[in-house]
């Protein structure tokens, strides 16, 4: 946009690109890095980085590091690629132990790791960098980046000080209070649940959940109510619409099949599974969670897909006046020009790397896949077709996922729906070449974790960049800050995976040589990951209800809603998408408040409800990295275990009572939020 005015103007030049900016980001990054695998592969979630670690370079960085707030950006920048690469690298990887008859046990070593994830990093950090202008700057009133903005808002806070940081730093105090009470003391219940019986006649196993932490609350606002309301409405769409249909369709026996054959059960004969299978009675404890798992996930991963392809559809005028642009040297052209004849005729923040640096880094990395051994294939061509795969699927869900974060953040970006599409892609690619069989499962599992990384990637360098957008950062340090964060969390992260993986003494003891896939650490996403490719290669996947989603996606845009959006809310579970359209429902009713009050915000970023659930979102993000942290040493999750309230309270109040509870804490918190969006900024 034309009139925007960044924080620091391009007539100013602040230290930025320091050497205490990277260590110390990259530090921060290998922190939130390992945590990330922790999280990922007990549970295949995430948190997000970015705000936490902009909070901690306030906090750390000016005041020891006397650092600038260019320079705090730069470290939050280098930081947020240990999330992005731990998430994209658990999510898929650990599938190569969970392949036929073990074809890709070998591959899973420190080596083959760190390779896929530095090359799916660089991959999505370079497909960015022409996409910047077109995504960030063009569209800066269109795709609000809610963690992108919510970081320039904590750095802008921290260097304006006064009331600015006072208001950030209440959200945040008030969210780390709320998430003790919450994921330490249980005194608040973290989902709580309505959900009718699978028995009852005419609505059966619908369900309303919300996972109510302060940080989906403050992304809600952030994001408004217009994208808050169309993702919560795919939630609605598939469990209080499709699961309870399917639940009185599909006798309990036909479910667990399907679970079976995604690898969510071992065989009908063996209870648990998603929902609880009960083979003596054939039914399942919750039957909403086994339809999700069973049918729901796989028609939300073609909604996404047809989604991605309609978006990317729309994009490509946009795309194409970017490379135009930066092949007419709107870019800079060599890393050591912008302060010489660069600088002359580019602005300080609009010098990104050269476009030449795109194409080719890109060759190079397809140059690398064919040479390095740590990439499967039989023969060059299949290690070329593999390459070339990485760069044109890398470059479309690159585009998709930088548009999808720009819309709900990067905390609820269905990055693994995007690698459920790619592993489609990648193996009819193969099919179509003669390249079927358990041979070349591997290689699609390569394609398919270098995407997820990527995508991830550019999720995060998305938000990146937007603050740097926002706060006046020089677009080309920001670009080398994050090819430096993801080498080095990438050493750390491949190392981190391999450690916990090493079995226990009770594991050796039951013949069991990798403690992931155990009960221990049962890393969901990769097995999806391998009982996909398993089933394509071998042609026995359900495209029915793949193609289910996208005609459903298709049928929103052409009734004028947003596809990408409603495919998201559709994958998603309801409990992820509820508390975020709760943020969404205060900030409209801040904004008509306002409306009526004739107080209309000059600047509703550094607004007051902005900067308040800017503090809950970075609050809750650093309470859920803590947490994850303090979780891995067994004795000190014990001890935590020690201090829950829950059973106390379930047994006082009833499970019922207990869940009334939380959802009351909840609602106090957002009355908090709006209360604080009515006031002025002083």
């Amino acid at each position: 946009m034309s009139d925007f005015k960044p924080f620091i103007s391009d007539n100013e030049s602040p230290a930025e690109f320091t050497l205490k900016a990277i260590i110390t980001g990259a530090l921060f990054g290998v922190l939130f890095g390992a945590a990330t695998v922790y999280l990922s592969l007990k549970a295949g979630l995430s948190v997000s980085a970015s705000i936490p670690i902009a909070v901690l370079a306030i906090s750390f960085g000016r005041r020891f590091l006397n650092t600038t707030i260019l320079e705090n950006n730069i470290i939050q920048t280098t930081g947020s690629a240990g999330e992005s690469i731990a998430s994209g690298v658990v999510f898929t990887l650990p599938g190569f132990l969970f392949l036929t008859g073990g074809v890709g046990a070998d591959f899973f070593n420190y080596w083959t790791i760190l390779t896929l994830a530095i090359l799916g990093g660089l991959v999505g950090t370079l497909m960015m960098i022409p996409l910047r202008r077109s995504l960030i700057v063009q569209e800066h009133g269109t795709l609000p980046y809610p963690e992108g903005t919510a970081c320039a808002s904590v750095l802008i806070a921290g260097e304006r000080g006064g009331d600015f940081a006072k208001t950030a730093y209440q959200g945040l105090g008030i969210a780390l209070v709320y998430a003790l009470l919450q994921k330490v003391l249980h005194l608040i219940a973290e989902v709580p649940v309505w959900a009718t019986k699978q028995t009852n006649r005419y609505f059966p196993s619908a369900q309303v959940s919300g996972e109510i932490t302060p940080e989906y609350l403050g992304v809600g606002y952030i994001i408004g109510f217009r994208i808050s309301a169309v993702l919560v409405g795919g939630g609605i769409l598939a469990w209080l619409g499709l699961i309870p249909l399917l639940a009185s369709l599909v006798p309990g026996d036909v479910i667990a099949a399907q679970l079976i054959k995604l690898g969510y059960l071992t065989d009908l004969q063996t209870a648990g599974g998603p929902g609880g299978w009960n083979p003596q009675t054939k039914t399942f404890t919750d039957t909403a969670a086994a339809v999700y798992r069973a049918y729901i996930r796989q028609i939300g991963a073609g909604a996404v897909t047809a989604g991605g392809f309609m978006t990317l559809i729309k994009t490509i005028p946009t795309i194409v006046s970017s490379f135009r642009s930066s092949f007419g040297g709107g870019t800079t052209l060599s890393l050591g020009q912008g302060e010489g004849a660069g600088a002359g005729t580019t602005r300080r923040t609009e010098q990104d790397l050269s476009i030449k640096i795109v194409v080719l880094g890109s060759l190079a990395l397809v140059a690398l896949m064919l040479i390095l051994p740590q990439i499967p294939g039989d023969s060059l061509l299949t290690k070329l077709l593999i390459g070339v795969l990485v760069v044109v699927f890398g470059f479309f869900f690159v585009t998709v996922a930088s548009r999808i974060v720009g819309l709900i953040g990067s905390s609820s970006s269905p990055v693994s729906g995007m690698t459920i599409a790619t592993i489609m892609g990648t193996s009819l690619v193969f099919i179509a070449f003669g390249l079927t069989g358990q041979a070349y499962e591997p290689a699609v599992l390569v394609v398919g974790g270098m995407i997820c990384v990527a995508a991830a990637t550019a999720g995060a360098t998305s938000q990146d960049l937007k603050t740097g957008y926002i706060v006046g950062a020089t677009p080309k340090y920001q670009q080398i800050a994050l090819f430096i964060g993801v080498i080095v969390s990438s050493l750390v992260i491949g190392a981190t995976v391999k450690v916990l993986d090493t079995p226990t003494p009770d594991l050796v003891a039951q013949g069991i040589n990798h403690a992931i896939g155990s009960d221990k650490f049962p890393a969901p996403q990769g097995t999806l990951m391998a009982t996909l490719i398993k089933g394509l290669l071998s042609f026995n996947l359900d495209w029915q209800f793949v193609l289910v989603g996208a005609f459903l996606a298709f049928v929103f845009e052409l009734v004028g809603v947003s596809a990408l959006a409603f495919a998201v809310g559709l994958y998603l579970p309801l409990s992820t998408t509820l508390p975020i359209f709760a943020g969404g429902l205060v900030k409209a009713f801040s904004d008509w408040n306002n409306r009526r009050r004739n107080q209309v915000e000059e600047d509703s970023d550094l607004g007051k409800g902005n900067l308040f659930a800017t503090g809950l979102v970075a609050g809750g993000a650093l309470a859920g990295v803590a947490v994850a942290l303090l979780s891995v040493n067994e004795t000190v999750y014990n001890a935590l275990a020690g201090l829950s309230l829950e059973p106390a309270l379930a047994e006082t109040l009833g499970e019922g009572g207990y869940m009334l509870l939380g959802a009351l804490a909840f609602s106090g918190l957002a009355v908090v939020l709006g209360r604080v969006a009515s006031q002025r900024q002083v």
